[in-house]
């Protein structure tokens, strides 16, 4: 099993899937393997328990247990109440949308046909040896604290690749979706081959009978044989292309071939071939690199941040540079630091210089995918998810946020959908700092971040796609699946700080 925590960070943790309460948002922060995640906090503690009351409440005066109200859309509406009591008014929410599932439902059927492109997912391919998940939930299940794991072998397919199709397509109002991937100097530990990457693709579209599904191609600058390998994976006609600068994110440990997109000698002969097969868009993973990672890996910290975004924007302005997560650094710790940062500073690391770049250099080729940066700051501290789309919004322009949710990482990605459609940033903020307003759900801020934007750069038609999709087999699995009742999991994939739920010390 590889893995980016260590040995003793993993044995002081606990799938995510066995959270006591699978709740329509997270209470806590779930992380892949590719940071530690932060305890619960006492405000998402706050958060959790107004949410039970109000299940057992408004749930028992619809006859329905908290499993069955969570999966409503009212359940939905007062996991967002619950946000308000906490953390303030930053969600468009009502009480009485919680209480009356009427009338939350009616909200919920007003924006199912919002166009939504999700250009940042992920699933696992079968032959993994990043087995982290399945191991610990064999452990549960043999430790009998959960029979329902001990019923059947546990395999990757039950935690990724068989979900992707229902937690993007039935689970939530995803239109489009783009499969990524990350590399590794090892092969066999790339979460997917470009190959895979590539049949993934023209499975799902051939069963939707539309095109449902993008993908990329991964690219791996200095590593041995990289631009051949380039040339293969351009040969599969992906819709772009992204890498990953600090070389092989899986195994940071012996990473050998970390690399800068403005190194001429090296990144530039792969956007040569990019251009001259007709690929306008590079996706590049940058942040998620907080402190503790730093002094773990401390050469590989000059190629996590954004220095090397700006020139080569200049020098490539037939290519646009989608910085995958924004940069942000602040995972894997304390969320109270970044929103002090912010109060402190008006600046968040790695995100404010993101959100620099366009004036500094005089490009326009620059964009922010928003990825763990909204999965992570929307539950842990949603005044800092507001900062974030105020300084993205402000410094790149509301054009050039693009919206990207990391799931299956974080379950179907509905939870965040619901996020920006409430979001707003505090009149306060907006007042300080120069923010707009992200205004309604189905207004144009959050239309051209939901799918206007993705939709530009991968040149699509939302009208015109809209209408292939409502005629394809996924929207009438959709609708056959609503009418049956739609049963969403809540799970998230990945590890959490337990909570004395479970003790963790099987894990060791």
């Amino acid at each position: 099993m590889s893995s980016n925590l260590t040995d003793e960070e993993l044995a002081a943790l606990m799938p995510s899937e066995l959270c006591q309460h699978q709740t329509p948002i997270p209470t806590q922060i779930v992380s892949s393997d590719e940071f530690y995640p932060d305890p619960q906090n006492e405000r998402q503690r706050e958060v959790e328990a107004r949410l039970l009351a109000m299940a057992d409440d408004l749930g028992g005066k619809q006859g329905l247990d908290r499993r069955k109200f969570f999966r409503t859309a009212a359940g939905m509406a007062a996991s967002f109440v619950a946000m308000n009591q906490v953390y303030g008014e930053l969600f468009d929410v009502t009480p009485a949308e919680a209480a009356t599932p009427a009338m939350a439902q009616e909200r919920a059927n007003a924006l199912k046909d919002q166009f939504i492109m999700d250009m940042h997912t992920h699933f696992l391919r079968d032959d993994t040896r990043i087995m982290g998940f399945v191991e610990m939930r064999k452990a549960v299940g043999k430790a009998g604290w959960n029979k329902e794991l001990n019923d059947h072998e546990q395999t990757i397919e039950d935690l990724k690749f068989n979900n992707y199709k229902k937690e993007m397509f039935l689970d939530s109002d995803t239109k489009i979706a783009l499969i990524s991937s990350a590399p590794s100097d090892i092969e066999q530990d790339w979460f997917l081959t470009n190959e895979q990457m590539a049949d993934a693709r023209k499975k799902l579209n051939d069963e939707a009978g539309s095109r449902r599904v993008f993908c990329h191609a991964i690219f791996t600058p200095g590593q041995p044989g990289w631009l051949d390998k380039l040339d293969a994976a351009l040969a599969l006609r992906p819709e772009s292309c992204k890498g990953y600068t600090i070389g092989d994110n899986t195994h940071k440990e012996v990473s050998r071939y970390p690399w800068r997109l403005d190194d001429e000698k090296v990144a530039y002969k792969g956007y040569e071939k990019m251009v001259k097969a007709g690929i306008k868009n590079v996706c590049v993973h940058k942040g998620l690199f907080p402190p503790g990672i730093e002094k773990q890996y401390p050469n590989l910290r000059g190629f996590a941040d954004v220095a090397d975004v700006g020139q080569a924007a200049k020098d490539w302005p037939q290519l646009n540079f989608i910085i995958y997560h924004s940069a942000y650094r602040h995972v894997g710790g304390d969320p109270k630091v970044a929103l002090a940062e912010f109060e402190r500073t008006g600046r968040i690391a790695w995100t404010s210089d993101l959100a620099d770049i366009p004036a500094q250099y005089g490009v326009n080729n620059v964009y922010g995918d928003v990825g763990q940066l909204f999965a992570t700051t929307l539950v842990a501290e949603p005044n800092v998810c507001a900062a974030l789309m105020g300084t993205l919004i402000k410094g790149l322009g509301v054009d050039h946020v693009c919206w990207g949710t990391d799931a299956l990482w974080t379950g179907a990605p509905q939870w965040q959908i619901e996020g920006l459609r409430r979001l707003e940033i505090p009149e306060m903020m907006q007042k300080k700092f120069g923010y707009a307003p992200l205004g309604p759900a189905d207004g144009p801020v959050k239309t051209a971040i939901f799918g206007d934007n993705n939709a530009r750069l991968y040149n699509i038609q939302p009208k015109r796609a809209m209408l292939d999709i409502k005629g394809d087999r996924f929207a009438m699995m959709k609708a056959q699946y609503e009418k049956a009742g739609p049963e969403p999991s809540h799970t998230r994939y990945g590890y959490v700080v337990p909570n004395g739920v479970i003790d963790h010390t099987v894990f060791a």
